[in-house]
């Protein structure tokens, strides 16, 4: 019977304020060098991570004390990360079924808010948004190491 193998994981625990976004990218970059994901393909995660972390620290909360839990579960050859808050929902799964549809739009036709939506979605392989009504939001990412010559 083959052995199937546990992700590790890292948990962060942050105040939901735009000074600890750096504090997220960096462990995104040591956990995605150390799996052997490119310079390129860290850039591209630390963006997306990063307007998910803001999507959290701009709209969850109207007042300071909230907090964000960012959770890495480390593959041997991807990376799963969840960004959950706690503060109100504003129904995140009908922005990103909008951003499904902005390849036949202009940049000028995307509506301010939504942009960061469609960057997740273009940068990672896999994105899944969940509002729990009034309970907070999640954001789901994964993306998987390219092999080298790989078209993606």
């Amino acid at each position: 019977m083959a052995e199937v193998k546990t992700k590790q994981q890292v948990k962060l625990c942050l105040p939901a304020q735009a000074d600890y976004v750096d504090v997220v990218r960096l462990t995104l970059y040591g956990i995605a060098s150390r799996i052997g994901f490119s310079y390129e393909e860290i850039e591209d995660m630390k963006v997306a991570v990063s307007e998910a972390c803001n999507n959290a620290v701009l709209y969850a909360y109207s007042q300071e004390g909230g907090m964000v839990d960012i959770i890495f579960e480390i593959g041997d050859h991807d990376l799963e990360l969840t960004i959950r808050d706690q503060g109100s929902s504003f129904m995140a799964e009908n922005k990103l079924d909008d951003a499904t549809g902005w390849h036949d739009k202009s940049l000028d036709d995307v509506q301010a808010g939504g942009l960061g939506f469609y960057l997740m979605q273009a940068l990672m392989d896999d994105v899944s948004i969940v509002s729990h009504e009034g309970r907070g939001t999640e954001v789901k990412m994964m993306k998987r190491v390219q092999a080298i010559g790989e078209v993606k």
